[in-house]
């Protein structure tokens, strides 16, 4: 082996340990007996050139937001696009600001358009910097979420934090949400109808921060964002895909990381992707 592809694999590795020092948990275990071997990992992306930093602005929290004033009521799902439908090319809006992402969490607040908002504790619109280069987007809310009105707080929000963590940004400067905002009854998936009706809070989001990159996590985001019930992230993940204009890279949910601790490996090379399309590297290992 060559002494750059020595000292680059060092690195890697270098990064893989740090990621994990915060959790407690073997970065490089080795997969259990008989487990499927984890898919290879796509061919790599150009890095894009570096662009000027956005302004820094007011950080949102939705959780001690007053309750909103009632508002129309939501449309049918039935008036939503199908999952089945890629959604159409839209410009990006302009003047859009905090504001506009805490006028939606008022709307998700009084949101009634699906059975969700029925054993809903809270609702969890999501939070962050709404001038942020990088979003998050999860499945939906689990019982802490649901118990605090935040997005990403319970064991899986705890790994998350740290894989933001190690990509270089403090979390409070990215913006995490979730496909649907009120918890679906025992942490199962999200149905059809309630995607489709929560779908448009989420496009309206994305639309108003318009970030530089979307991680996806896991398959129901990709599957919703991109219009596609038959997608997979085992083929997809690390691959830069397109929604409105946005570069999408999909990689695995926390919840299954913990699950899989082996698969926490190829989930930091899809945030490598994540980072090159936003003209980054990873941070140094910091000397102990």
């Amino acid at each position: 082996m060559a002494d750059d592809d020595r000292r680059a694999l060092l690195d890697d590795l270098r990064q893989l340990i740090e990621l994990d020092r915060g959790l407690g948990v073997e970065f490089l275990a080795r997969p259990a007996a008989g487990a499927a071997p984890l898919p290879a990992r796509p061919a790599p992306v150009a890095a894009a050139p570096a662009e000027t930093p956005r302004p820094a602005t007011a950080l949102v929290s939705y959780a001690t937001l007053p309750p909103a004033r009632p508002t129309s009521p939501s449309p049918p799902s039935s008036a939503l696009a199908p999952m089945t439908q890629p959604p159409p090319p839209v410009s990006a809006p302009t003047g859009m600001a905090a504001s506009d992402i805490a006028a939606i969490a008022a709307e998700v607040a009084q949101c009634r358009a699906c059975g969700l908002c029925a054993t809903r504790t809270n609702t969890v619109p999501g939070e962050g910097n709404p001038a942020t280069e990088l979003v998050f987007v999860g499945e939906g809310p689990g019982a802490d979420e649901d118990a605090q009105g935040r997005p990403f707080v319970g064991r899986a929000g705890e790994l998350l934090t740290a894989m933001i963590v190690a990509m270089g940004f403090p979390r409070e400067q990215v913006f995490i949400c979730n496909v649907v905002k009120c918890r679906p009854p025992g942490n199962r998936l999200p149905a059809p109808d309630e995607i489709a009706a929560c779908q448009g809070f989420l496009h309206r989001q994305l639309l108003a921060i318009r970030p530089k990159v979307i991680c996806t996590l896991g398959n129901t985001p990709l599957r919703a964002l991109m219009g596609d019930d038959k997608l997979g992230i085992t083929k997809l993940r690390g691959q830069r895909l397109d929604w409105r204009g946005i570069p999408l890279i999909p990689t695995f949910h926390p919840a299954y990381l913990l699950r899989n601790p082996p698969a926490k490996k190829p989930c930091w090379e899809d945030l490598k992707v994540v980072l090159g399309v936003l003209g980054r590297t990873p941070p140094p290992r910091k000397a102990e």
